[in-house]
């Protein structure tokens, strides 16, 4: 829009409008954001103030030993000794630096301040400090999931773990008689096999059942059924090959005969299971180590004897943390060692100028899959003023973390969709500016 009256343009004392590129969008824009930022910029000094003036404490110092708080603590503690931490760096020429620092435990459970610190060596370990201590284990028992990988390790034992042994499938024995030497059946070289059916043929008598007996069972048996045909029938039964399912499962396992592991590679599926040769499949979701090769050899003792089964983890299921929002690089974080939520931020680039470190939101799936959330306040650990903030929790495998926007980054956004791209998007409006 123009003046197009000469006499109203010369009674303007120093703007006047005329044709320009500028047009009423962007100047709009631009004067409500700088109103809008202005306002709120006042607002939030004034209570950035009155809250410093309620919490001097709190407020972040160039050096948190140049406090007047601090230096009187530091007064009543003893200096830094010199000290040798259990596998740590040797003090050879005098004591190590004397630092100072805050640790969460002194305070039983409570958030410790900048106020709390107190004198601590933070160079026991020197040069090899990278390496860092010997901590805790990351996981007391760690419990087998889908997408783990094992092998399954078979050793033939030829340990009998209870009882005589019994004749099983695929077993030989030599059948010898005094009284007639026609009823011999097999040699010591090639005996006589038991059927899959669990019965050996014999002469003179026919099938006879013989899986799940012991050989002087078995000699019993046929010798009650051959005093029908002889007065003395003097029966022997010698085993010339037994334990031969166990053989079988280890074969089958990809080895060859002999005293020597063989090792079969399983993963657990998405159900649960694995399956394992002879015995199928086994739940193992939930379980420990232990707890499988246990499970696994009770199995294979209902249908063999002496085979023993060691399983080993031998690859863990990947597990992810997803990080969103305002970050650098929002992306999805394989956690290989304990992560945190500010290593996660960390990974994903960390938190970008516009990101509400305020309101960092934790998305987490429960045991049964229902959903639970929490909000955490990581602001004042980013700015240095909380020196063990209770919000910065251990992350678990699929949390989702998110980094919303600020206050002032959602009104902005607020603005240039309602006002940048849709009033004056709908109804455009032009002012010449001099």
């Amino acid at each position: 829009m123009q003046l197009s009256n000469p006499a109203t343009t010369d009674k303007l004392p120093a703007f006047v409008f005329q044709r320009s590129s500028l047009g009423s969008r962007d100047v709009c824009q631009l004067v409500i954001r700088r109103l809008f930022r202005v306002t709120l910029g006042l607002l939030f000094s004034v209570v950035a103030i009155s809250g410093a003036a309620q919490n001097p404490t709190d407020t972040l110092v160039a050096n948190p030993l140049d406090s007047p708080t601090i230096e009187r603590h530091l007064e009543r503690e003893p200096q830094c000794g010199c000290r040798n931490v259990p596998g740590g760096y040797p003090c050879p020429s005098g004591c190590p630096k004397c630092m100072s620092g805050v640790d969460c435990a002194d305070q039983c459970g409570a958030e410790a301040r900048w106020k709390d610190m107190r004198p601590m060596d933070f160079g026991a370990y020197g040069p090899g400090g990278y390496a860092g201590p010997s901590r805790y284990a990351h996981l007391g028992v760690y419990r087998l999931r889908p997408g783990d990988q094992l092998q399954v390790f078979y050793l033939i034992t030829r340990r009998q773990n209870q009882g005589e042994y019994r004749l099983a499938p695929g077993d030989q024995v030599l059948i010898e008689s005094v009284a007639d030497q026609d009823l011999q059946r097999g040699t010591l070289d090639r005996g006589l096999v038991i059927q899959p059916d669990g019965t050996i043929t014999v002469r003179l008598l026919g099938q006879v059942h013989a899986a799940g007996m012991t050989v002087s069972q078995l000699r019993e048996v046929l010798e009650e059924k051959y005093k029908k045909l002889y007065d003395e029938p003097s029966i022997d039964v010698t085993p010339v090959v037994v334990n031969k399912l166990a053989e079988d499962i280890r074969n089958a396992v990809g080895g060859a005969s002999g005293l020597q592991q063989q090792a079969l590679t399983v993963t657990v599926m998405p159900d649960g299971k694995i399956r394992l040769p002879g015995i199928g499949g086994i739940c193992v979701q939930g379980f420990s180590l232990p707890e499988l090769k246990k499970e696994i050899n009770l199995r294979y003792q209902e249908i063999v004897i002496g085979l023993e089964a060691e399983p080993i983890l031998t690859q863990q299921a990947p597990h992810f943390v997803y990080v969103l929002g305002n970050v650098a690089s929002p992306s999805r974080i394989q956690l290989t060692t304990p992560t945190t939520v500010l290593s996660a931020i960390a990974q994903a680039g960390g938190n970008t100028p516009d990101g509400n470190m305020r309101q960092v939101v934790v998305l987490r799936r429960a045991e049964d899959w229902r959903l639970v959330s929490t909000m955490l306040d990581l602001q004042g650990a980013i700015y240095g003023k909380r020196p063990t903030p209770t919000d910065e929790i251990w992350l678990r495998d699929g949390d989702v973390v998110i980094v919303p926007a600020r206050p002032i980054v959602r009104l902005d956004n607020w603005i240039e969709q309602v006002f940048t791209r849709g009033l004056y998007g709908v109804l455009p409006v032009s002012f010449d500016v001099n």
